[in-house]
């Protein structure tokens, strides 16, 4: 199983979710984000006690940015061919199984993911709950 190259400690400075302004008031603003640009926004002008703005400051480190938990980043496969791209970078990049990936496809890169020493991130999806399903009718 391959080892990330360099797995730095991940600082997150500020957990913040940023919600459009207002959207707590009124069910029809959803509080997705939007740049508030009315003339007289409290928001907009960044008045005292209103709501923070989203600012580049609050971006992580470029070192640790997209980094998962286990040090690798993600790289997402949707067959084979893809998972050779990751041949030279396996201990930076972690190959994740697509959501649209058949469950026999899913078998054939996981057994390829072994033989090039890359780590697959939801290898176990959708293979347990099929075997069960094969080991389940046989014994009934």
């Amino acid at each position: 199983m391959p080892t990330p190259l360099n797995r730095k400690k991940k600082v997150t400075k500020v957990v913040h979710k940023f919600n459009r302004f207002q959207s707590d008031r009124f069910m029809r603003v959803k509080s997705a984000w939007r740049n508030p640009v009315g003339i007289d926004n409290r928001a907009r002008r960044k008045f005292k006690g209103a709501p923070l703005l989203p600012k580049i400051g609050y971006q992580g480190a470029k070192a640790t940015r997209h980094t998962l938990p286990n040090g690798f980043r993600k790289f997402t496969v949707h067959n084979v061919k893809d998972l050779e791209l990751l041949l030279m970078h396996n201990r930076t990049y972690a190959a994740e199984v697509a959501h649209g990936v058949s469950a026999r496809n899913r078998k054939a890169i996981v057994e390829r993911a072994l033989q090039l020493d890359v780590k697959v991130t939801n290898a176990h999806a959708r293979l347990r709950s099929q075997e069960a399903g094969k080991v389940a009718t046989t014994t009934a």
